[in-house]
This record gives C-alpha cells, structure tokens and sequence, in this order.
C-alpha cells in the first residue's frame, strides 16, 4: 500500500421517486444500464455489467469478445436496504485477487415515502489499495465520481418506471 494514512470516502446521493425495493432492484439487477461503459478495466470493449444477486456474488464486466473481468465482490447482500460490495481495481486499474486490498462501496436506500426513495452511496477504505490515493483522485476528480453515477441510476430508474 502507498499510505496507511485514511483517504476520505467518496460520497452520492439521489432521491428517486420510486419505492426502495424498486430502487434496490434498478441499482442490482440492472447495472449493465445505468453504469458508463467507458468505465472498465478489460481490454475487450464491454458488453454487460454484472454484479450477482448474493453474498459472495461477483461485480465484473464481460467484454464484447466473451472474456469476463472481475471488479469485486458483494460482501452484504439485504434487499431492499443495503448492498456492500468490494472494488478491487488498484492504482494500475487492475483487478487485485485480495480482498484485504479492497475499497467498498456501501449503498444504502431509505423509503421517504411511500413511492420515493433516497439512495445513499459510500466508497471508502481507498487506503487499503495499491495506488487508492491515484483511484480516489481518478473517481472523485475525473468525472463527478459517484454523484455522476447515480444521476445515471437516477435516468435509468426514471426511463423503466
């Protein structure tokens, strides 16, 4: 690791104008929609995200020629309140196999009534990767980070109704 020093989390927000469990289903089962394709670390161009629907379950990307790379792992699995997942990319944006060198992202979402919903997004824990201070700076600097991402989520949930 470069520091053991905390490097702060990257943080989004979103309030949805659907119900938890919709949101929770939107967020999981379709982020091959709402996630940016340019974003991804094979060198194949991507055809699908996938994160599986279980502890345990893994977040990778299957390119366009068929070849699958890992991103991570789901470590907290409670629908429809909560997902933690691991980011396993280091500072060369490579996928690294140990887990004790992951960052996690936490979702979190609340029912604020009875059709709407607020999607709270946690990245922390940079410090444990190889190169986290350079992917905390790529993610929170290089292009509005997780806020720009769930105002991706926020369009997709919308367009699906």
């Amino acid at each position: 690791m470069t520091s053991t020093a905390p490097i702060p989390p990257i943080t989004g927000t979103v309030n949805l104008a659907v119900s938890v469990e919709r949101a929770f289903a939107v967020f999981t089962g379709s982020v091959n929609s709402w996630w940016p394709h340019q974003y991804h670390i094979g060198k194949a161009d991507v055809a699908e995200v996938i994160l599986e629907p279980h502890v345990g379950g893994r977040w990778y990307e299957r390119g366009v020629d068929g070849s699958e790379c890992d991103w991570g792992r789901v470590l907290v699995w409670e629908p429809p309140s909560r997902l933690v997942f691991t980011w396993q990319i280091n500072g060369s944006w490579q996928f690294d196999p140990a887990p004790e060198r992951a960052s996690e992202i936490e979702a979190r979402f609340t029912p604020t009534g009875p059709r709407e919903s607020l999607v709270e997004v946690e990245h922390r824990y940079f410090e444990r990767l190889d190169g986290g201070q350079a992917i905390h700076g790529a993610i929170n600097g290089g292009g509005g980070g997780w806020a720009q991402l769930l105002d991706g989520f926020a369009k997709t949930v919308a367009d699906q109704g």
